[in-house]
């Protein structure tokens, strides 16, 4: 599992559009992208108590949380998905799932898991069964996203946020998701070993600081 750096910063329109014009003329659209852009949506986990929710908000200096994900409304290319934070570095790991099989961890049988050929789907559940892990609520958003091949780095923009509030049917395209709150904007840098200076002075914003901005938990403020 390799570690990276990562800074995140809450943005204006404004400085939405300064990137939009900067960051293509040094960096590279992602293979994702549609248009300039991708849709996400994912289904997140947490124990009953809101451990995952709580870690973010306190600050717990080592912290994970589990979600499935997948792009432009397409179910045939799942993901499930781990991230840990420790000491300000953070990690991803990542694998396959079809979507039978996340219809099934969404509907509560989690048995197959347990002798999965993938670590990460016998990990969440094991995570299930003792911290009683479950699915909590649909996160919805639109990203744009650049990449540039020195340091690994990885700039993306996300916005019109969207929550589920607790629905967690994420493979139902009906299912209604309304506006997280205010109407953030979010620029997160992701980078390896160094920063290219190049991308540090395109993603610079006046007045723009690292913030411990987290979707998910703007997508409980409801609950």
């Amino acid at each position: 599992m390799k570690f990276r750096h990562e800074w995140k910063h809450e943005i204006s329109f404004e400085d939405l559009l300064i990137l939009r014009m900067r960051l293509p003329q040094i960096m590279k659209r992602d293979s994702h992208s549609i248009g300039n852009r991708y849709e996400i949506r994912s289904l997140y986990f947490d124990t009953p108590t809101d451990t995952a929710l709580l870690d973010k908000i306190n600050g717990v200096n080592r912290r994970e949380k589990f979600r499935i994900r997948y792009y432009n409304g397409d179910t045939s290319f799942i993901l499930l998905e781990k991230k840990s934070k420790i000491n300000g570095l953070c990690a991803k790991e990542s694998c396959r799932i079809s979507e039978s099989e996340a219809r099934k961890i969404v509907e509560g049988n989690t048995e197959w898991m347990k002798t999965a050929d993938r670590p990460l789907c016998r990990e969440l559940y094991r995570k299930m069964q003792t911290q009683l892990l479950k699915p909590k609520t649909i996160v919805d958003y639109t990203r744009e996203a650049f990449v540039y091949a020195p340091g690994n780095v990885r700039v993306t923009m996300d916005h019109h946020i969207r929550t589920g509030c607790f629905r967690t049917n994420f493979l139902d395209s009906d299912v209604l998701t309304i506006p997280a709150g205010d109407q953030a904007i979010v620029l997160e840098v992701k980078w390896d070993e160094f920063l290219p200076s190049v991308i540090k002075n395109a993603v610079s914003l006046t007045g723009r600081r690292a913030s411990a901005f987290s979707k998910y938990q703007k997508c409980r403020i409801y609950g």
